[in-house]
């Protein structure tokens, strides 16, 4: 079988970067090992910079409309509320960035609707196919499977978690470290005989000390997500008998309030990052490049994010004549990215760092890239750069995301004249608005993963840029 790209792994990755390629009709084959999607709530936050890809990959309405906020923290002991606990400082929206507080969904939910939104865009998984071995060649690579016909693809992407197979057959290594060395049991269940309205934290008898056991609901389902710590060597006892027992023992709740549990794991928190995310025609995303703490809710969002950034320059490489070295800048923008958000999700893990303004992700940009182009002078730090994330905002009848949504890059021209000569460039959008504080003003090429490209006082200049990176020009 030959397909353009082979994704291993229907997860949120997997599946994210499927739905990309799909809709700028690159042919792409998604093969997972398991026999279905993963069942489980694992990474239940959607942060705001995700819900902005979301939004833009077309699932921002069904995402919506099966997640919700996060519930305040309620801290028990022997039984009795202790009191509130804010697990978020609120940031208030925007216009410029409309979505600042996470959205609370399980995983097997985003991945529902990934693959939902994947079908409909025409794109295939191929379930239970275990990948055995990983070959390449100067024009493709060659990927072999314990069952089913061997795949042929000129590119192909580890998508497959922090146990990579694709990855170690690359023979790339894995830095990190241990953040806690407390094995940590999740599991979702359903329980009888307490709140949806809260995330509810049993403490030990101890006057504060750390919780035992949390429940946390899940929006819109009946589930809560239990997470329990252990001593440090702990075989955990992952049967529902074991959890029935733990939750009699650790909360006010009698061992058969737990009247059904419906998937359970295990993990040691850790933090990794892989030594590189390219190898040759293969491409690391996801947990197979960084492996996060939970505590954060970065690990899911991370990932999606490197599917988005990879998602446009392999389209672009593929369909649009982009050269190969585009491929190049994956690497170069996400591993810092993912290197910065390992060492944030471990900050709050240690309880060093407060969920709020630096968990949303809204910050992350590629100032200094290669694909970056600065060309005004005398910028304030705080100002719009190119590199950075390009704002929402409504003005002369336009909603900005409404026009970047969609595979296009789009040149926007923000309190120009109107006899500015802005060159033609085949597939990007076009659009002009009247001066937005939240840009200044100036001429601004916008990448299709929604970050400013090139920004310059005019459009000297921009046509070499554009021509760089596969934007050929028709006319000026």
């Amino acid at each position: 079988m030959n397909t353009d790209v082979l994704i291993v792994g229907a997860g949120p990755t997997g599946l994210a970067l499927a739905v990309d390629l799909a809709r700028r009709g690159v042919d792409a084959l998604v093969a997972e090992r398991s026999d279905a999607l993963f069942p489980g709530s694992r990474g239940k936050g959607i942060q705001p910079r995700t819900r902005e890809v979301l939004d833009d990959l077309g699932v921002a309405d069904a995402i919506r409309a099966a997640g919700g906020p996060y519930p305040v923290g309620m801290m028990w002991r022997d039984g009795q509320r202790q009191g509130e606990h804010r697990m978020f400082d609120a940031t208030p929206p925007s216009e410029a960035a409309p979505y600042t507080d996470p959205l609370m969904v399980p995983q097997w939910r985003t991945q529902e609707i990934l693959f939902a939104r994947l079908t409909e865009l025409g794109g295939t998984v191929a379930f239970g196919r275990e990948l055995v071995s990983l070959g390449q060649d100067a024009d493709g690579v060659t990927a072999a499977f314990a069952s089913g016909e061997p795949v042929r693809a000129r590119y192909a992407v580890a998508a497959d978690g922090g146990r990579s197979a694709v990855r170690r057959a690359l023979g790339i290594g894995m830095t990190g470290e241990s953040v806690d060395p407390f094995p940590t049991l999740v599991a979702d269940v359903r329980v009888s005989g307490i709140d949806r309205e809260n995330w509810h934290f049993f403490q030990s008898a101890d006057e504060g000390g750390a919780p035992l056991l949390a429940l946390c609901p899940l929006a819109d389902t009946k589930d809560f997500q239990l997470v329990a710590r252990f001593p440090q060597d702990t075989d955990v006892d992952l049967s529902p008998d074991a959890i029935r027992k733990l939750v009699g023992e650790r909360t006010h709740l009698a061992p058969d309030a737990v009247t059904e549990v419906r998937w359970a794991s295990d993990f040691r928190p850790r933090a990794a990052l892989a030594d590189r995310f390219r190898e040759g025609r293969v491409f690391l995303a996801g947990d197979a490049a960084h492996v996060h703490s939970p505590a954060g809710g970065q690990g899911l969002n991370t990932s999606i994010q490197d599917a988005y950034n990879l998602g446009w320059k392999l389209g672009a490489v593929l369909r649009e004549g982009a050269p190969e070295s585009l491929l190049d800048t994956y690497e170069e923008e996400r591993l810092p990215n993912a290197a910065d958000m390992l060492g944030l999700s471990t900050k709050v893990h240690r309880g060093e760092v407060r969920r709020g303004a630096a968990t949303q992700q809204l910050d992350l940009g590629h100032r200094g890239r290669t694909l970056t182009e600065e060309t005004r002078t005398g910028l304030p730090g705080d100002a719009l750069h190119a590199g950075d994330r390009a704002p929402d905002g409504r003005r002369g009848g336009v909603r900005l995301f409404d026009a970047f949504r969609g595979p296009h890059w789009t040149l926007l021209a923000v309190g120009t004249d109107e006899d500015l000569d802005l060159p033609e460039l085949p597939g990007v959008r076009t659009v002009r608005i009247p001066p937005y504080e939240a840009y200044g003003r100036g001429v601004f090429l916008i990448r299709p993963d929604g970050y400013v490209g090139w920004a310059g006082d005019s459009a000297d200049g921009l046509e070499r840029y554009a021509a760089g990176v596969g934007l050929c020009v028709s006319a000026s």
